[in-house]
């Protein structure tokens, strides 16, 4: 594609993209003809990769550059993390984000359709709160939503022969755990002489700290049975 393209694509001036190539962010371009560059697929995500790190970290070009040369030593699994996780866990997203009021505004911002999101609710994945007879979704429901739609997206939908039913009782053996986790922990801190709102602090501490904790509990075991199941196959096949 030629450099206007590309920067249409990307919501990038040509100017800036130049500058990306002068200062090695991105590599020169192929040259079709004397002054006609010919860009592949590749640049419109290193941009996106590039915009991402700027908008949503503040990192300066030499940082990101240096996290671009290490990105290239990184292995597929950890480069799918980085993808989802610079697009979900952007801090201002996080700072700025707000409630969803009503289904269709949330169908907009989600791209989960109204079958799904029907179904979602009504097995407790999604849970909306009531207020003037409006239904209001909160940031984490707006992001699950969004996840569903990247499983079915990457080949993990109900065409493919995945159903989503199998998220359900992930969901409530969670929201057991959660109910066992959030009473002893209230039972702890009764134990203590503290104000309402240091118990509130520690609370929102705590949920955060176990969050993480589930993510990576989750990644690590997910990454581990990857590695039996391929190390079994291939045992399989030298046999």
């Amino acid at each position: 594609m030629k450099i206007s393209e590309l920067s249409h694509r990307t919501g990038v001036s040509k100017e800036t993209i130049h500058h990306y190539i002068h200062v090695g962010l991105l590599r020169k371009p192929r040259k079709t003809k004397e002054n006609v560059a010919n860009y592949s697929e590749s640049y419109v995500e290193r941009i996106r990769i590039i915009k991402r790190l700027r908008d949503d970290y503040f990192l300066p070009l030499p940082v990101i550059r240096d996290l671009i040369k290490k990105q290239k030593t990184q292995s597929r699994s950890e480069k799918h993390a980085f993808q989802f996780l610079s697009e979900y866990f952007r801090p201002v997203d996080r700072l700025l984000s707000g409630e969803v009021v009503g289904a269709d505004n949330f169908q907009k911002a989600t791209g989960l359709g109204q079958k799904w999101l029907a179904k979602m609710e009504s097995w407790g994945i999604i849970t909306a709160d009531k207020r003037e007879g409006n239904p209001v979704y909160s940031y984490d429901d707006v992001v699950i939503g969004k996840l569903l739609v990247d499983l079915d997206r990457i080949g993990l939908g109900p065409q493919n022969g995945f159903d989503p039913e199998a998220l359900r009782p992930a969901a409530d053996l969670f929201r057991k755990l959660v109910k066992k986790d959030v009473k002893r922990f209230m039972l702890l801190l009764d134990r203590e002489d503290i104000s309402e709102e240091s118990l509130l602090e520690k609370g929102d501490q705590a949920r955060e700290i176990m969050c993480l904790f589930f993510y990576h509990i989750y990644r690590k075991f997910v990454l581990e049975e990857y590695g039996n199941y391929f190390t079994l196959k291939e045992r399989r096949r030298k046999k």
